[in-house]
C-alpha cells in the first residue's frame, strides 16, 4: 500500500483492533497505531481511539495513509562512532554532548541529523515521517550506546523488547559518597516532579501519576568522597538513574540538575572541567528483531570519566 492513499475493508472479529488492522490493510502495526494516534482511521463510520478494543466482526474500517513528510531536521556530516550496522539496525556509541533529537535550543548537530547524513534515507518511517528510527534516547550529557532501527521491522521488534523490557542496559556512574548496602534494587513510579518542571522525581507510592521504574546498582570501587558504581535497567525511565541515585542520598557526580559536589569535589570538578553527570551507557544487549541472533555491544568509559576516576581513586577502600 502506498503513502498518501486510502485502505478500506471489513474486519475479522476477536482480536485487538490494532492488530486485526494490521492483519487486513498490510501496515505494520506500529504504523497503525500511529494513524490512530493521528485521527487517521474510523471504524463504521466513527474515529477510532482506542488500539487495544476488540474488533467487532463485519465492522468496516477507513485508514488514511498520508504522504510520508520531509524530515524536519537536516543531514549533517557529523562523525559517527559506530558499532554495529546492517541493513536494519545501527548501533551507535555517543559521545556526552550530543542531542539525540532536534528540539527547542538544539535544532541541529543532533545524531539525528548525523544519522540522516550516515544513512542516506535508509531509516525507519514507521511514524509517517522521513526520519531515523528512534527507538529509545539517552540524556545529552550521558555518553554511550543506543540502537536506532533502519527498517520498520526493526522498529517494531526493537520497540516490542522496549515495552518488555528484555533488553539488556548496564551504566556506568560515578555517585557522590559511599552507598550502603553496596548493592540493592531502587525502585517507585517516575514522573515529573511539581516543584520544578525540568525534573524527574520519585513519586509517592499511593501515586497514580509517572511510571514504574526500577534500578539495580552495584558499587564497583569507592574513591575519594565518591563511587564507582553499575547499574542495571529493569525499566527504561526519563532520567532513571539519576532520579533513583539521587533518591537514595547518592547523587551522580556532576549532574546539574540532582546533585551538588561538596568542597573537595568541586575543585576536582573544577580541576578537570568536568561538566556533566557522570553517566555512560556501556552494556546493550538485545535480539536482533529479524534474524533472531543475540547481540551484545560494550564501550568502554570515555576519556573524561577515566580521568575523574584516576583523580579520585586514590583512596581505594
Amino acid at each position: 500500500m502506498g503513502e498518501g492513499e486510502v485502505i478500506e475493508g471489513v474486519l475479522s472479529g476477536g482480536e485487538r483492533l490494532d492488530k486485526a488492522l494490521a492483519a487486513a490493510s498490510g501496515l505494520s502495526r506500529e504504523r497503525v497505531k500511529a494513524l490512530i494516534a493521528e485521527g487517521r482511521i474510523s471504524l463504521d463510520g466513527k474515529t477510532l481511539t482506542q488500539p487495544s478494543a476488540k474488533a467487532a466482526e463485519g465492522a468496516r474500517f477507513r485508514i488514511e495513509v498520508p504522504k510520508a513528510a520531509p524530515a524536519e531536521a537536516a543531514a549533517q556530516n557529523i562523525p559517527l562512532i559506530v558499532a554495529y550496522e546492517d541493513e536494519h539496525l545501527v548501533v551507535v556509541d555517543k559521545p556526552a554532548g550530543m542531542v539525540v533529537h532536534p528540539a527547542a535550543g538544539n535544532p541541529d548537530r543532533t545524531l539525528v541529523n548525523a544519522l540522516l547524513h550516515h544513512c542516506r534515507g535508509q531509516l525507519s518511517g514507521i511514524g509517517g515521517v522521513a526520519r531515523p528510527g528512534i527507538v529509545h534516547r539517552i540524556d545529552k550529557d550521558t555518553s554511550g550506546l543506543l540502537v536506532v532501527a533502519k527498517s520498520d521491522a526493526a522498529h517494531e521488534g526493537l520497540a516490542r523488547q522496549f515495552a518488555a523490557h528484555d533488553l539488556e542496559r548496564a551504566y556506568l556512574a560515578v555517585c557522590y559518597g559511599h552507598p550502603k548496602p553496596t548493592s540493592g534494587t531502587i525502585e517507585g513510579r517516575i514522573g515529573r516532579s511539581d516543584a520544578n518542571r525540568k525534573k524527574m522525581a520519585l513519586l509517592p507510592k499511593d501515586s497514580s501519576r509517572g511510571k514504574h521504574a526500577v534500578t539495580r546498582y552495584k558499587v564497583l570501587r569507592e574513591l575519594d568522597g565518591c563511587s564507582l558504581i553499575e547499574c542495571r535497567l529493569e525499566t527504561g525511565r526519563t532520567h532513571q538513574v539519576r532520579v533513583h541515585l539521587s533518591s537514595i542520598g547518592h547523587a551522580l557526580v556532576g549532574d546539574p540538575l540532582y546533585g551538588r559536589p561538596g568542597p573537595h569535589l568541586r575543585e576536582v570538578l573544577k580541576r578537570l572541567n568536568f561538566q556533566r553527570q557522570a553517566l555512560h551507557a556501556a552494556v546493550l544487549g538485545f535480539i536482533h528483531p529479524v534474524t533472531g541472533d543475540q547481540m551484545r555491544f560494550t564501550s568502554d568509559l570515555p576519556p573524561d570519566m577515566a580521568e575523574l576516576i584516576d583523580q579520585t581513586g586514590h583512596s581505594n577502600r
